[in-house]
């Protein structure tokens, strides 16, 4: 690879993970990419956090190798900015500078390791594949979240009320006093409910209830 490249292996998947490295250091990028590319996962790769913030990142299981000195912006700020920014991508933390005050600050803030140069190949592929691991475990809940909001939105404003009362504990008859209808109406849209969330018992929708934070709302809203 030339020193230096914002580069990608070959196309694969959109489920291939990939790796983003990020160091102002050339011969570190090359080498960096080098055994991460030995191991089958696609890289890119960056001189600075500024020509990273400017790239986009993919919906795909990823994981950041940040060299915590950087030029301008530095490892902790990158992290800092990407946090506030919403994206929760996993960070390794690469430094030859490193201290304890500074590790701890980055594992505070959600790194999943802090390696001193010089490490091992097997310590930073350890540490990259752990860090994959649990960014397709955030994505996989994620997409999860979305398909339980796609099926709630997709009940009308009586069965969300219905899947609401239900969720929060109360019994047909109770539903059908408080809203104002017969007992029959409220069986029959409370299986209307299960069917359209896809769900098989109770207790499963009273998870997906406290999921969407529902339970027991007035007119809950998708």
């Amino acid at each position: 690879m030339r020193a230096g490249a914002h580069t990608t292996s070959p196309p694969s998947s959109a489920e291939d993970a990939i790796v983003f490295v990020v160091d102002d250091d050339p011969l570190v990028r090359a080498a960096l990419s080098s055994l991460f590319h030995s191991v089958g996962l696609r890289v890119e790769a960056f001189a600075s956090a500024t020509d990273l913030l400017q790239s986009p990142l993919p919906g795909a299981p990823s994981c950041l190798v940040v060299d915590v000195r950087l030029p301008r912006l530095s490892g902790l700020d990158l992290q800092a900015e990407l946090r506030s920014s919403g994206v929760m991508i996993p960070i390794v933390f690469i430094t030859g500078h490193g201290d304890i005050p500074m590790s701890v600050k980055a594992m505070r803030a959600g790194a999943i390791n802090f390696l001193t140069k010089p490490f091992r190949d097997q310590e930073m592929l350890d540490a990259v594949r752990e860090a994959i691991e649990r960014d397709r475990r955030r994505l996989s809940e994620v997409k999860s979240h979305s398909d339980e909001q796609a099926l709630f939105a997709s009940l009308t404003p009586r069965q969300r009320e219905i899947m609401a009362l239900v969720t929060s504990g109360l019994m047909n008859k109770q539903i059908a006093a408080k809203i104002g209808i017969a007992e029959m109406t409220v069986k029959i849209h409370r299986g209307h409910v299960m069917r359209k969330m896809q769900t098989r018992s109770l207790a499963e929708l009273v998870l997906i209830a406290q999921r969407l934070g529902i339970r027991g709302r007035e007119n809950p809203e998708p």
